[in-house]
């Protein structure tokens, strides 16, 4: 059998982490959370972000984010899904949801200042210089209505 052959008798199925991550706008600003003690790139902003359960829809995951690090409520029929990336880092490849919110309910408050410095809002076209590269590039997605993007390839 040759290379060809090998490798079409045993086609390779590549399993990925799947994240969720949630953009809050309000008045034209993001709510950016600054990472704290979590070992990736503490000191650097992202959004409300979590990976997957097993045996949870995606709005479900991004629902319990939302309650987990900003003790806020979300209606499934208040979320949309505006993009999605195919990442790759040095160490890992993902495939990540970024979603919005119409409304919520409840007071946004840090629910893990373990895990979280700072939780503020920042102008969509004026963001902190330190946004983790991936992130950045899918809220300028987000706002140039660009859905699917590939990151770190």
């Amino acid at each position: 059998m040759n290379e060809c052959e090998r490798r079409a008798a045993k086609p390779r199925h590549v399993q990925l982490p799947v994240a969720v991550h949630l953009f809050l706008i309000q008045d034209g600003a993001v709510l950016l959370l600054r990472r704290a003690n979590t070992g990736y790139e503490d000191g650097n902003y992202s959004v409300i972000a979590g990976h997957i359960d097993g045996g949870e829809p995606l709005t479900s995951a991004m629902i319990r984010e939302a309650r987990e690090e900003a003790g806020i409520e979300i209606a499934p029929d208040d979320i949309a899904v505006v993009g999605v990336m195919h990442q790759h880092d040095p160490y890992e490849e993902y495939i990540d949801f970024f979603l919005t919110a119409r409304s919520w309910q409840g007071e946004i408050c840090n629910r893990e200042p373990h895990k979280c410095s700072e939780l503020a809002w920042y102008p969509l076209d004026r963001l902190p210089p330190n946004v983790i590269p991936y992130v950045r590039q899918a809220l300028e997605n987000y706002h140039h209505g660009v859905w699917f993007d590939s990151f770190g390839w």
